[in-house]
């Protein structure tokens, strides 16, 4: 059986150039789900989470409205910690090569689907 979470974070990793590695977890630091080579989910989890959580101040202090992501740029790639609704996120590796424009047209659709499958899950 399939697991829908683990296809949509292997088709991202396949349908855009660049992006390496993926972990989905709760705004609380907690895997849901990786599709890691090199990166420890449960570190990334955690450490993904609490940039999450200043994400949110930087943008309450600035009066920017509703934060969606912060990018960590760098020397060797990037680290993209995207919200998923108000309870998940995911945090996504990626190499100085990644190809932004398609990373940037498929993040909303992977972020609507995962949002729909864990709604679902805690109904």
């Amino acid at each position: 059986m399939n697991d829908p979470v683990q296809d949509i974070l292997v088709s991202l990793r396949d349908r855009v150039m660049g992006v390496r590695e993926t972990t989905l977890a709760t705004v609380d630091g907690l895997v849901v789900a990786s599709d890691t080579d090199k990166t420890h989910p449960e570190s990334m989890a955690a450490v993904a989470s609490a940039a999450l959580s200043l994400g949110h101040r930087l943008a309450d202090q600035g009066d920017t409205g509703t934060l969606r992501q912060l990018t960590a740029r760098c020397s060797a790639g990037h680290v993209i910690v995207t919200a998923v609704g108000t309870r998940a996120l995911l945090a996504v590796v990626t190499d100085e090569g990644v190809d932004g424009l398609a990373f940037d047209r498929e993040i909303p659709t992977v972020v609507e689907d995962l949002k729909k499958i864990l709604a679902h899950d805690t109904a």
